[in-house]
């Protein structure tokens, strides 16, 4: 296992701002190479919140795809390359590798009610449930009907039942307790991705290919389509805030968009070629989205519609999901084989 340095993106000052295509750009001092912070003109009085990012390495190869805060403190990562779940230690940057079986592809990694690692694995076709405490793998497969699901992600609604994605076109949900699952066929066939449960019970999945985002009946296994207002936007990632609001991060148009259960909206993120992978919501209901086009992390503040962008300082990080705990946010960079966390400057 290689352990590297960790490395720390400071935070700068605002030198000077100046009007660019409807946003309003803070540009770093001359000789700081720090990324710019980005802000809505209609909020260019109000100083936006800045973030810093710190880096992770972990074992070269693994190709880390998605992460979850564990309850000890530490970080799961799929391993998708190595077929294995990782854990990172944050306070010293200690990695450890859990190998989950022949032929493991896994992409999606979630921490259930019980504390437990729950993990969606494309190559095995197949739920895993990982034993913090023992690293005990228990297996899930998925009928045998349903091959190559090319299964994506998962979410736990309220009453503790596991729903989850697979790109080939389908969606599906499984009942810890008996181990039963139940398989469903997505409208307009292939692009099941992202997924997210909402606080008022509803579980909503994004397509990509389908640019749509599905509302699940959680009883009859029915999902009702809603579509943005971009045509063809690659609805990729969904997350709810705290009202219940579904936020949607939009691959091919690279915009941000919101569903509040009548109507939708949608924001430009900044850059000219933008494109919005994953999305998060975090516990102060501010929104957060990976921008692959400006290799940059991007933070929206839904109550001011400000954004701030900060770049990573290696070319290509590739970050595919985003989870977090109280002041923290964590992101896999599938490019560079690490993991990074922004935490609020200052």
């Amino acid at each position: 296992m290689r352990l590297g340095a960790l490395r720390l993106v400071a935070a700068f000052a605002v030198a000077s701002c100046r009007p660019i295509d409807g946003v309003v750009v803070g540009t770093a001092p001359p000789g700081n190479a720090a990324t710019p912070i980005v802000t809505a003109i209609a909020s260019a009085t109000r100083a936006p919140v800045d973030f810093v990012m710190q880096e992770y390495p972990v074992t070269r190869g693994q190709g880390p795809h998605d992460v979850a805060p564990a309850r000890d403190g530490g970080v799961w990562y799929t391993a998708q390359l190595s077929g294995e779940l990782g854990w990172l230690d944050p306070r010293f940057g200690a990695a450890r590798a859990i190998k989950l079986g022949a032929g493991s592809a896994p992409h999606g990694v979630i921490v259930g009610p019980d504390g437990a690692a729950w993990v969606t694995d494309g190559g095995l076709n197949a739920i895993l449930r990982v034993d913090p405490s023992t690293n005990e793998i228990k297996r899930f497969p998925l009928p045998a009907d349903r091959p190559n699901a090319s299964l994506n992600t998962a979410t736990f609604d309220r009453d503790g039942t596991l729903w989850f994605t697979g790109q080939n076109g389908i969606f599906g949900r499984l009942d810890p307790r008996s181990g039963a699952i139940a398989v469903f066929d997505a409208p307009r066939g292939p692009g099941p991705y992202g997924i997210a449960s909402c606080p008022d019970g509803n579980v909503y999945y994004a397509s990509l290919a389908g640019s749509y985002v599905g509302r699940i009946d959680r009883e009859t296994g029915v999902a009702t389509v809603l579509v943005p207002p971009t045509p063809g936007q690659g609805a990729r990632r969904v997350w709810c805030d705290s009202k219940s609001r579904v936020w949607v991060s939009e691959w091919n148009s690279g915009e941000l968009a919101r569903y509040d259960g009548n109507s939708w909206k949608e924001w430009k993120l900044p850059g000219d070629r933008a494109m919005a992978y994953a999305v998060y919501v975090d516990d102060a209901d501010v929104v957060w989205v990976t921008e692959w086009g400006g290799n940059s992390l991007v933070r929206f503040d839904p109550a001011t519609e400000t954004f701030v962008v900060r770049s990573h300082p290696s070319p290509n990080a590739n970050v595919r999901q985003l989870l977090g705990r109280h002041g923290e946010v964590w992101g896999a960079m599938s490019g560079q084989d690490k993991l990074v966390v922004a935490r609020p400057a200052g």
